[in-house]
């Protein structure tokens, strides 16, 4: 590729920006600029466009803090976006050209993560080895418990009783067009209990990325006798159902409430995906992994699918010369 050229994401780039990704092979609608900018209040936004000429060949969703860049810490994923006619030597030279741009611009490190395989349209995994090229430092690995649709579903004894249980009790499950009555009783109540933490995600802020994206962004919940007892956050992509979160009330006795949730997401709401993604349990920068946690998602027969995170110092885009033979 020849006459690459680097720009800063501008409100002008809106458009372009969003039809590019309608058309990427690893892009999801988490990197739509309405989804990116719901919290522009917290990060100071550089992301990136890579043209050749004329013509738009990547992007980067990313934030900036001092003289470093980080794929965008607002979003679970993120790293460099591209189409189906991006070739391996094209993205090699792509990064090489940010890493460069990034460099004579004062940044000294980029921070990339990587987008899961389970979110690609196509095989993407160009920019792993151009990290691997550019001596890109592993920092963090998290471990994503994932089932794969198109494969025989396995669910364990254990689960098969809770979804028994929840059965006997009558529980109810309900797809909800509101954020509040899961936030109030049972997620926020419960995360403060356990971890001392809050959602991610304010109620007002659900609420609005729902009504951009309605089709993306669901709310279950499950009700034993009118009162709500468990319930989960989807967000959905072309290829995936991702369980943003999930909570059950700690103060009710266990009516499988969650079993019986899961097998109704897993078996109808979202068979028609290729995968089902219940996200990590992993803590400590991905050194801790939560043993029960992990444990009850393999029992529904999810496996692991690695998510990955670099450190890149930017003077490396020298370690990509010389590469082709």
């Amino acid at each position: 590729m020849k006459n690459l050229t680097v720009k800063k994401y501008d409100q002008n780039d809106y458009k372009i920006w969003n039809d590019f990704v309608s058309q990427a092979k690893n892009a999801t609608f988490l990197f739509h600029r309405n989804f990116m900018e719901y919290h522009k209040d917290r990060f100071e936004d550089f992301s990136l466009l890579i043209f050749e000429e004329e013509k738009l060949r990547a992007i980067l969703p990313a934030n900036k803090n001092g003289n470093t860049v980080y794929s965008h810490q607002g979003l679970t994923y993120g790293g460099l976006v591209y189409k189906d006619e991006t070739k391996q030597t094209a993205v090699i030279e792509i990064f090489q050209t940010v890493l460069s741009f990034l460099n004579k611009n004062s940044f000294e490190k980029l921070y990339l993560k990587t987008i899961p395989s389970i979110y690609h349209l196509k095989p993407s995994d160009e920019i792993l080895y151009t990290l691997f090229l550019a001596h890109a430092k592993l920092t963090r690995r998290d471990s994503l418990s994932v089932i794969d649709l198109a494969q025989e579903k396995s669910i364990s004894k254990i689960r098969k009783r809770g979804v028994k249980k929840a059965l006997l009790n009558k529980l109810i499950i309900k797809e909800e067009a509101g954020f509040e009555l899961f936030w109030n009783e049972v997620l926020i109540p419960n995360l403060d209990n356990k971890h001392n933490a809050k959602p991610v995600h304010s109620i007002e802020e659900m609420n609005h990325l729902q009504s951009l994206f309605p089709e993306n962004i669901h709310q279950f919940n499950v009700y034993f006798e009118d009162k709500i007892v468990g319930g989960t956050t989807v967000f959905e992509t072309e290829t995936t159902a991702h369980c943003q979160y999930i909570s059950k009330n700690p103060n009710i006795e266990d009516l499988g409430s969650l079993d019986f949730l899961f097998q109704y997401l897993i078996q109808e709401r979202f068979v028609h995906k290729r995968f089902f993604d219940f996200g990590i349990s992993n803590e400590n920068q991905g050194k801790n992994l939560n043993e029960g946690l992990t444990y009850w998602k393999e029992s529904f027969g999810a496996g692991t699918i690695i998510h990955d995170f670099y450190e890149i110092e930017t003077s490396n885009y020298t370690k990509l010369n010389g590469i082709f033979v």
